[in-house]
């Protein structure tokens, strides 16, 4: 049947601008549609959009269905989840993905639940496997374990977590074909704007320096000596699952497959021993730094530079060093 082999893109378009997880998700659908020999489809709603349909073109879509608006955009997510649930429905696509966002985390059950199909949420890895089915990957069970989902209903949709696949190199030479819609849908009159809540502070994941504590920490408070360090780097603080456990640090800064997946230019462990949950949601940074008092921590085996050490006497040592060289 037509469409069947085709993975479809959800491209959030909020406010302005298009999420950098969409670009991701591009990229992660063309090593799926070229193994199963269909297209890349990708979907935008909203005024304005239409300055992104070529990029995402650029970033691995073969088809991109604009949908435009008259009036001033503000996201309804009634409107998003009947346009997609209808390309779906017309488009038949083997598998479609979203980014696993807050706004990514509404819709997408909204639209499965209209289509009667299935939903993984929160993946960090989707593949195909030998019989050509397609696979999801999770955590489970509080991250304990890594569960392999294949789900029985049509399409396959799934939520991912930012930052756990690349995108593809940009190539502004590649041809796609761009359809563009004009929005006719009403608003629904019983759906009022109340107007908007702050945005969040900016993810863990966004930095490119991260400085992370563990259970080598004694005190709630000493993670303020990891604060200190970490904004002198121009980075953020980060923890490990036992110290939300134990309620000193959010949910938010974790760090690990129940955590965030995180792949900054400098990670800081500070006294982490590295179990595999941990390790699992760092391991891609491009330079990992160990401070721990275990020459035989686990961690070890993943660091650039491993330094045997109380984290009580190494941290203030470094705060020191880097506040006399910005003097200089």
């Amino acid at each position: 049947m037509m469409g069947m082999r085709d993975v479809m893109v959800y491209g959030e378009y909020i406010e302005g601008r298009v999420h950098p997880i969409t670009y991701e998700l591009l990229g992660k659908g063309r090593e799926i549609a070229d193994r199963l020999r269909g297209k890349v489809i990708s979907v935008l709603i909203g005024k304005g959009a239409n300055r992104y349909a070529k990029e995402l073109i650029f970033y691995g879509a073969d088809e991109v269905y604009l949908y435009e608006e008259d009036d001033s955009y503000r996201p309804d997510p009634f409107i998003h989840k009947y346009v997609v649930t209808y390309l779906i429905k017309n488009l038949k696509p083997c598998l479609v993905l979203f980014g696993a966002t807050l706004w990514g985390k509404s819709l997408a059950p909204r639209i499965a639940a209209a289509l009667r199909t299935g939903l993984t949420a929160d993946c960090i890895d989707i593949y195909v496997d030998d019989e050509g089915d397609i696979v999801q990957v999770r955590p489970a069970f509080t991250g304990n374990i890594i569960a392999y989902i294949k789900t029985l209903t049509r399409p396959v949709m799934a939520t991912v977590r930012y930052k756990v696949f690349k995108p593809i190199k940009k190539d502004c030479r590649r041809a796609g074909k761009v359809n563009v819609i004009k929005m006719l849908i009403k608003r629904r009159g019983d759906l009022e704007v109340l107007g908007k809540v702050r945005d969040k502070e900016v993810s863990i994941v966004d930095y490119d320096v991260i400085v992370a504590g563990g259970r080598g920490l004694r005190r709630k408070e000493d993670l303020n000596m990891l604060k200190e360090l970490a904004e002198l780097l121009g980075g953020t603080i980060a923890v490990s699952r036992p110290l939300v456990d134990m309620g000193w640090a959010p949910k938010d800064l974790q760090v690990g497959f129940s955590g965030n997946i995180v792949k900054p230019k400098v990670y800081i462990a500070c006294g982490i021993s590295g179990s595999p949950q941990h390790i699992a949601g760092m391991k891609d940074s491009k330079v990992v730094i160990s401070i721990n008092i275990d020459p035989t921590a686990p961690i070890g085996k993943y660091s650039d530079i491993f330094i045997v050490g109380d984290l009580y006497e190494v941290v203030p040592k470094l705060i020191e060093r880097i506040k006399t060289l910005k003097k200089t």
